[in-house]
């Protein structure tokens, strides 16, 4: 026998959400009045270094009562809950009593706004999804992108002719998502994460969101930070 297997895979989940345009325009409307608002919507304690072109919101977005942010919630939701039924191989009884407790929260990206490599050690799952884009200039490749750094900490610990070339889901480098409005990323909490530079003009905005689960009746993790 000589078969080939990835043994320490990590689940990445895409969703292209259809006919987003109204709801993103609604979100982006609202969310741009609200950061106009500065302290009343703003993270008053990041555990982050918050630079000039990012602003950053508290952690209830998901708990506003307006239309376009409980319909984004019923969908990354639905999502979510698809996710984790597939990958845990959970059925609809299982399901039923699944309960998510969650922090969300919006990014409102300009010209050199970043953040920093991260992770949030006290969820499960995290996501995040596009509402604005931004008008990318062209003149930088990986312009806003989402990075996630490959976990294998050791595996560029010697490189030659046999493995510097090796191929995805094996080789070394990260993934990154150069989101579209109206996609969402569903990722392991654990993994480190950071948004590089925007160099485009207008907003490039985001709604992301840690999730932790229990059973119903079950005990749940208590989260800190994001």
């Amino acid at each position: 026998m000589f078969q080939i297997t990835p043994a320490f895979a990590v689940p990445f989940v895409e969703v292209e959400l259809p006919n987003a345009d109204a709801l993103n325009q609604a979100l982006a409307t609202l969310i741009l009045a609200r950061e106009a608002e500065g302290a009343a919507y703003r993270n008053p304690a990041t555990s982050m270094r918050i630079n000039p072109g990012l602003f950053e919101s508290d952690f209830n977005f998901f708990a506003w009562p307006d239309q376009p942010v409980q319909q984004l919630r019923e969908l990354c939701w639905g999502a979510m809950s698809r996710a984790i039924a597939q990958l845990n191989g959970y059925g609809a009884a299982e399901m039923a009593k699944l309960e998510i407790a969650s922090h969300t929260w919006f990014h409102v990206t300009r010209r050199g706004g970043w953040f920093g490599l991260h992770n949030h050690p006290m969820a499960s799952w995290s996501g995040v999804y596009c509402v604005a884009a931004g008008r990318d200039d062209g003149t930088h490749p990986d312009s806003g992108v989402l990075h996630f750094a490959n976990p294998l900490a050791l595996a560029n610990m010697y490189l030659d002719a046999a493995n510097q070339r090796i191929r995805a889901p094996y080789g070394m480098a990260g993934r990154s998502f150069r989101l579209r409005a109206g996609q969402l990323v569903l990722f392991p909490s654990w993994v480190q994460h950071e948004v590089l530079p925007f160099h485009g003009d207008g907003e490039r905005i985001t709604v992301a969101f840690n999730c932790w689960f229990s059973f119903a009746g079950e005990a749940g993790a208590q989260p800190y930070g994001h």
